[in-house]
């Protein structure tokens, strides 16, 4: 799905501060939104958490930097980081370049996903009209 020129892919979760889960094998695995990356710019660096790191929904567990900003890498689900991204360390550019492939950040064992994959949302029709409205209030300045 395409909104203002950001892809969004149909099979995702996505949480409201841009960040998005896909389940894989009973873990899911976390990365930043197309809308995200471009907002960022170029990332130049992220702090990647150990594994066994606990994480909570909603809640920051990293960042990262681009030419822009710092900022905050949020959790869309609670649980235990099981595996990270380790190539991020030498290419954090693999978030801009591949968001949703390659650019992936971590994998979490979801502690309570049944009941919080409700408080996120899907591609569709509410998911476009959040995403209009973040980009009217944050994506026009790039």
């Amino acid at each position: 799905m395409e909104i203002e020129g950001f892809n969004f892919l149909d099979d995702l979760y996505y949480d409201d501060n841009h960040f998005w889960a896909k389940k894989e094998n009973g873990n899911f695995i976390i990365g930043a939104t197309d809308f995200f990356q471009n907002l960022a710019g170029d990332v130049v660096f992220i702090e990647l958490p150990m594994v066994g790191t606990k994480v909570e929904q909603g809640k920051s567990f990293s960042s990262l930097e681009s030419g822009k900003w710092v900022g905050k890498v949020y959790a869309p689900l609670s649980g235990e980081i099981v595996e990270v991204n380790e190539e991020l360390e030498d290419e954090p550019e693999l978030i801009n370049d591949s968001c949703y492939d390659e650019g992936w950040i971590v994998k979490i064992k979801p502690s309570n996903a049944e009941a919080e994959l409700g408080n996120l949302m899907k591609a569709g029709p509410e998911f476009e009209k959040f995403i209009k409205k973040e980009y009217l209030e944050h994506g026009q300045e790039n």
